[in-house]
């Protein structure tokens, strides 16, 4: 049995939702990572080559009908996952009739380098707005600013190792100024993801005191309860 015979795998992906969690929207700036995500299913499927040509697929033209058949049906498979992953503005936007993968990813391309200086002006603004009051815990606030900078990079607008620590110090709230004082006196600065394990372990620390001081409360209270109880017998 030729290859071109086999059963592709791509082809049994019934929902590619249950694979790439983004949905790329015009008006959020996630294009650099929805790209990520899907160049790492797509190359783990392997079909890679119907999005970003390699030299080596350039000389592994389809010949034989069985070839051109299969290489024509993962296209279509594949543009159906960019359909589904995309909104619909930006579907009604690339859609046109008899489209390759190639030519719709390279649309979707077009699109985001014609917004770059809008996005970079955008993303630029809400990383140095960020503060972890606005998130559940410093793993989401931490998370959020490292999304932020990979966006920053993506439109040319790199953020350095110390501008990320320095907004991420900024940000906190004044429970947090010890972790904060021991990360600015650090010569020199730490990595981002190791300031982020300083500032989450902080947070867990911070946590055992205040439920330390519940407890100690509550049993105050139970104490002078009893104490109250007995001088009224």
């Amino acid at each position: 049995m030729t290859d071109s015979n086999k059963f592709h795998p791509t082809l049994a992906i019934a929902n590619i939702k249950n694979h790439i969690s983004i949905t790329m929207e015009i008006e959020n700036v996630q294009y650099a990572t929805w790209v990520k995500l899907f160049k790492v299913h797509a190359h783990s499927y392997k079909v890679l080559h119907h999005i970003v040509p390699s030299k080596k697929d350039k000389e592994k033209v389809p010949k034989t009908n069985e070839e051109k058949e299969l290489w024509s049906t993962l296209d279509v498979a594949i543009l159906q996952w960019i359909y589904a992953k995309i909104s619909h503005d930006l579907l009604h936007t690339i859609l046109e009739l008899d489209a390759t993968t190639m030519e719709a990813w390279n649309r979707l391309s077009d699109i985001f380098k014609d917004n770059k200086n809008s996005w970079a002006v955008t993303l630029e603004q809400e990383f140095y707005r960020t503060n972890i009051k606005d998130f559940l815990n410093a793993s989401a606030y931490c998370q959020r600013l490292k999304q932020l900078s990979d966006q920053l990079k993506s439109v040319d607008e790199s953020m350095s190792n110390n501008c990320c620590v320095l907004q991420m110090v900024v940000g906190l709230t004044e429970a947090y100024n010890g972790v904060a004082i021991l990360i600015r006196q650090r010569d020199p600065f730490p990595l981002f993801y190791q300031a982020c394990s300083m500032l989450t372990l902080e947070e867990v620390g911070l946590a055992k005191k205040v439920a330390t001081s519940r407890g100690v409360t509550m049993v105050v209270k139970r104490v002078n309860h009893s104490l109250s109880k007995n001088s009224h017998q």
